[in-house]
Order: structure tokens, then C-alpha cells, then sequence
């Protein structure tokens, strides 16, 4: 099964390094990008109202969310993923440069399944991605995959 894994970041030199790594890892065909918290809601939820029968193998096995965006914040993001019930389970890592404790308590507290600070050097955000890529499509396991 082809797992999925959507960026939702809105800087563009961030999109082309986490590209680069997805695909030195051979995930490219597996990776969805959205600009801000808008467009990512926008695919994630319209397909859900123009396709009731819509498998849940078709949404991402994890979302790696930028904090600060235009139009809509990673926060605000969050809040409308966790109330619906197709993305409620949905594993989301907020992946900031922002490393203010409000911030990261804010993002747990709307249901955040991770916090990671965006390193500058690109060898270690290499290697940070790679670790994420690893852990949520091949280790984690999400509700419904079973088949139960």
C-alpha cells in the first residue's frame, strides 16, 4: 500500500530541500504539497464531499505542517483537522522554525502529534526528514489499515 505524506509549507526554498530529500529517499511519487493551511483543508476535505465512499488509503499517513502561514496558520489548521471525522486521526507534525514555548504547547494542545524545530543546516534537515519518512510510512500504523 502506498502511503502518503503531505507537506503543507508556504517557503519555497523549504519545499525544494524537503522534495530533494523525499526524493533521495525514492518517495516522490508519494509526497503532496499545499501552500498554507487553506489549500491543504481545500484537498483534504472537498475530496471527502465529492467522494463519500472515499477510502481512507487515499489521505496521507501523516501531515508535516508549517506553523506560520498566510492565509491560514498551522494552528488553525489543526483545529479544523481535529474536528472532522475523516482527518481526526490523521498524524500531524508541526515542522517550525518557531521554538517558543506558547507555540509549542499551543500546537499539542490542539492535537499536535509531534512539534520538530526546521534545522538550518541541510544536512541534519536531511536527516530530520529521513527520520520522519521512516517512523510515519513505514513503522507507525494508523487506525483502519487492518481492515478492522
Amino acid at each position: 500500500m502506498k502511503r502518503i505524506i503531505m507537506l503543507v509549507e508556504d517557503n519555497p526554498d523549504d519545499i525544494t530541500l524537503a522534495k530533494r530529500v523525499f526524493r533521495k529517499c525514492n518517495l516522490t511519487d508519494n509526497v503532496v504539497v499545499t501552500r498554507d493551511g487553506v489549500e491543504a483543508l481545500e484537498y483534504l476535505l472537498k475530496k471527502d464531499e465529492d467522494d463519500d465512499d472515499r477510502s481512507t488509503s487515499d489521505l496521507p499517513a501523516v501531515i508535516l505542517m508549517d506553523l506560520k502561514m498566510p492565509r491560514m496558520d498551522g494552528i488553525e489548521t489543526l483545529k479544523v483537522l481535529r474536528s472532522s471525522r475523516k482527518t481526526a486521526y490523521i498524524p500531524v507534525v508541526m515542522l517550525t522554525s518557531s521554538d517558543e514555548e506558547r507555540d509549542i504547547r499551543q500546537c499539542y494542545q490542539c492535537g499536535a502529534n509531534s512539534y520538530i524545530r526546521k534545522p538550518i543546516d541541510f544536512d541534519r534537515f536531511s536527516e530530520v526528514m529521513q527520520l520522519l519518512s521512516v517512523y510515519w510510512l513505514t513503522i507507525n500504523e494508523l487506525p483502519g489499515e487492518k481492515g478492522i
